[in-house]
């Protein structure tokens, strides 16, 4: 890297690790994860989603998504979603659901190449699911394959992110192209950092590496082992096969 580029690099690791200029509405995610850390009644779970209308409704959407692709019923109310997604699942469709909310505020040109990233993400959940649906005699949790694959792009994501704060900053504007340099090159070490600053659940970075074939799996259940076909169809992965 340049010296430009490692300034850069070290810059937009440290604002990753700042969730408040990360993540949008803390108001609810704060208090989701703490009650899910402190693992109490799920009643407690459910009255925080339900405070937020639109949070409800994208979780519900996304879980009956899920279970089309295992074949199982759809979820009649919010409740019994959230039941049946327990709460490492309710978390990542949560913190994906307001990163998503924080993308609409950055400025161009930043927002339009994020928004690329995350349409890609949704491209290869729907992959994810369908991959799901013809494979037959596999026990993977849907809602887990889901939620893993919402974060195929993540460090990218976080990345493009934390470089828009870092030039809304900045006395002279950095070009994009020392960013575009830096995802090219960095993608593995943006991205863990990311999960790292972000404290994101154990086993979603394990089932990531294992998609991306950063690590091996005797598991044939690994939600992350599906994972891998798509991202390897599309030449994703971070260590090619």
């Amino acid at each position: 890297m340049t010296e430009l580029e490692q300034l850069v690099f070290q810059q937009i690791r440290s604002i990753m690790g700042n969730e408040e200029q990360i993540l949008g509405r803390k108001g609810t995610l704060l208090p989701l994860k703490k009650a899910i850390i402190a693992d109490g009644d799920i009643q407690n779970v459910i009255d925080i989603v339900a405070s937020d209308p639109a949070l409800s409704a994208h979780l519900l959407w996304r879980s009956n998504t899920a279970a089309s692709s295992s074949g199982q019923g759809k979820n009649r109310s919010i409740k019994e979603a959230l039941i049946r997604l327990g709460q490492i699942n309710i978390y990542r469709y949560a913190f994906s659901f307001y990163l998503k909310e924080r993308l609409d505020e950055l400025p161009h040109p930043y927002k339009k190449l994020v928004f690329g990233y995350w349409k890609l993400n949704e491209n290869i959940a729907e992959d994810a699911m369908l991959c799901l649906k013809e494979l037959e005699g596999v026990k993977v949790d849907a809602d887990e394959l889901q939620t893993i694959a919402l974060f195929s792009v993540f460090g990218q994501i976080i990345a493009l992110t934390a470089f828009a704060y870092l030039n809304a900053k900045a006395e002279q504007t950095i070009p994009l192209e020392v960013m575009k340099s830096i995802i090219d090159h960095e993608q593995q070490s943006l991205t863990l950092d990311a999960f790292e600053a972000l404290q994101l659940d154990q086993e979603l970075i394990n089932e990531f590496l294992i998609a991306h074939n950063l690590n091996q799996s005797t598991n044939p259940n690994s939600a992350g082992l599906i994972l891998r076909r798509v991202l390897s169809r599309r030449g994703l992965l971070l260590n090619p096969l």
